[in-house]
């Protein structure tokens, strides 16, 4: 589950409610813009089973900031795909010399085929194929990216975002991504432990 549009008090309290449904809550960008990583903070000492993901978006000095997300309480990392490849090498580095994850978020890269397969060979735990906001508005999937990515990757994990709720994730489901990134169908759903609940044993049926 992924949350935007909270405070961190709010969005902790969020994640307590699903945590039970959920492997992994995403502090999006927008909450570490607002409030900085004392929000990835606050969240990990607020939930117990489920690992926390700092969606930094980082793309220079990747050592230093991973390494403060890291210090701040995040199990998993984002760096953007078209970071140069020395960057993404020192954050995959920085993050598994802690133990930890870096994720690459795959927006706005324009060769998907191409890179994934670089960012595979370099280690990256998981490669996300993300449609965002704006894409989405102009009715783009990511099912075709996350088709695309998945057939040229051996090592990393494939993650997939982008508009994805309670009544579309089955689509997404039977593709079998390592993890579906759900943020407003659950988040801003009027009953979130139920659409949260829906997400998991969909995931569940089609795993």
């Amino acid at each position: 589950m992924a949350i935007d549009l909270l405070d961190q008090k709010e969005a902790a309290k969020l994640a307590q409610e699903v945590e039970e449904f959920i492997d992994i809550v995403k502090i999006r960008t927008p909450i570490v813009i607002n409030e900085g990583l004392s929000a990835v903070k606050h969240m990990s000492k607020s939930v117990n089973n489920i690992q926390v993901l700092a969606d930094l978006k980082i793309m220079d000095a990747t050592v230093y900031e991973v390494s403060q997300a890291v210090k701040f309480g995040a199990d998993i990392v984002t760096i953007l795909g078209v970071s140069e490849d020395a960057s993404i090498k020192g954050a995959i580095e920085e993050a598994h010399k802690s133990g930890k994850e870096l994720l690459v978020d795959m927006i706005a890269v324009q060769n998907l085929e191409q890179r994934a397969a670089e960012l595979d060979k370099m280690g990256a735990n998981y490669i996300a194929v993300h449609t965002g906001y704006d894409l989405q508005a102009e009715g783009v999937s990511p099912l075709e990216s996350l088709r695309t990515v998945k057939s040229v990757i051996s090592n990393s994990k494939v993650a997939v975002a982008g508009g994805i709720k309670p009544d579309t994730i089955e689509e997404v489901a039977t593709e079998k991504p390592d993890l579906i990134i759900v943020v407003g169908g659950i988040a801003n759903a009027d009953n979130p432990r139920a659409a949260a609940k829906q997400c998991r044993d969909i995931v569940d049926a089609n795993s």
